[in-house]
């Protein structure tokens, strides 16, 4: 049997493993398990929070999100169908997700007594059995009196990420407002809370910033030599 006949009985025999690995490449993202629905937190209750937390002006499409279990589901090119735009807006909207769903949150995400996008934080004196001249930041319910200082269990009472007292009355961290006559503060929920800065390009991103830079010196020097010519003139 002559070589090219060869070749094609053994194609009729043996499977097309191109094609298989087409199809199996194909169907993979039907056999991925959904992504996961968090849960929402106090101080994150709603789509629209959580898009205003995490800044970049998200919060003007919360109306395109009927749900927060159908955020949570969306892949990219659904919420290009949205019209979620530019894609650097997609994919930072994404990472938030993911990051909501992982518990790294910014400020905020730990608060359990949260009143209308509001937080309660007090000054409370821990208990006899730890030894610390240190004073606790508590977020208490509201209505609770300046008795949080006082109370023999706070530590029954949790104890926010990134808040601190400073000498014997004033809370600070991210967003605290001090209450009057040193009450304690209030944390609000606030455009772009959560917002990750982009970063400022000076003279154009890394791939153009040489040329850019040998541009403008070419510049300086073609003045420098031109003023050099018209004061020898």
């Amino acid at each position: 049997m002559r070589a090219p006949g060869l070749r094609a009985s053994l194609r009729l025999i043996a499977p097309n493993t191109s094609l298989a690995n087409g199809i199996q490449i194909r169907f993979l993202h039907k056999t991925r398990p959904p992504h996961t629905i968090p849960q929402p937190r106090p101080f994150v209750p709603d789509v629209p929070t959580f898009l205003t937390l995490i800044g970049r002006g998200l919060n003007k499409h919360a109306s395109k999100f009927p749900s927060w279990d159908a955020l949570f589901s969306l892949t990219s090119p659904e919420l290009k169908e949205l019209g979620i735009e530019p894609p650097r807006n997609r994919r930072y909207l994404l990472q938030w997700m993911q990051r909501y769903r992982k518990g790294a949150l910014g400020p905020g995400g730990d608060f359990e007594f949260v009143k209308d996008g509001e937080a309660i934080l007090k000054v409370a004196t821990p208990p006899a059995s730890v030894v610390t001249d240190t004073k606790w930041v508590v977020n208490v319910p509201h209505g609770a009196g300046a008795e949080a200082e006082t109370s023999s269990e706070p530590s029954t009472l949790p104890r926010p990420k990134g808040y601190t007292v400073r000498g014997s009355r004033s809370i600070t961290g991210p967003y605290a407002q001090p209450l009057p006559e040193e009450a304690g503060a209030v944390v609000k929920v606030t455009e772009g809370m959560w917002e990750q800065r982009r970063g400022r390009k000076i003279d154009g991103g890394e791939r153009r910033r040489a040329e850019v830079r040998f541009k403008r010196r070419s510049a300086e020097r073609r003045a420098e030599r031109e003023s050099e010519m018209m004061a020898k003139m």
